[in-house]
């Protein structure tokens, strides 16, 4: 072992580095992300494309739940574009 040097006096002791304030471990409040969403000009999609914008008011939490609403009302409105009646079918050929 070695000796310790004379005149040295003891090993300073780092200094406390100050954790996080409990102000600033807190999850912030929501807040819009600020996307902007294009009018389709179909009043039905637009209203759930509008609907979208709930999510920025609430905790990520409750994302999930406008995400499914929104999904579920597009599927709809896609589905319902099947069920429309179009233009009648084209009458068979005529046999020889």
């Amino acid at each position: 072992m070695s000796e310790p040097m004379e005149g040295a006096g003891p090993e300073p002791t780092p200094e406390p580095v100050p954790g996080p304030s409990a102000e600033a471990a807190r999850p912030a409040d929501p807040a819009p992300l600020g996307v902007t969403r294009t009018p389709t000009g179909v009043a039905d999609i637009d209203a759930w494309l509008d609907r979208l914008a709930d999510a920025d008011h609430l905790a990520a939490s409750g994302h999930l739940e406008v995400y499914e609403d929104v999904h579920r009302g597009l599927r709809d409105a896609l589905t319902a574009l099947d069920r429309r009646p179009g233009p009648p079918a084209p009458a068979p050929p005529a046999a020889p």
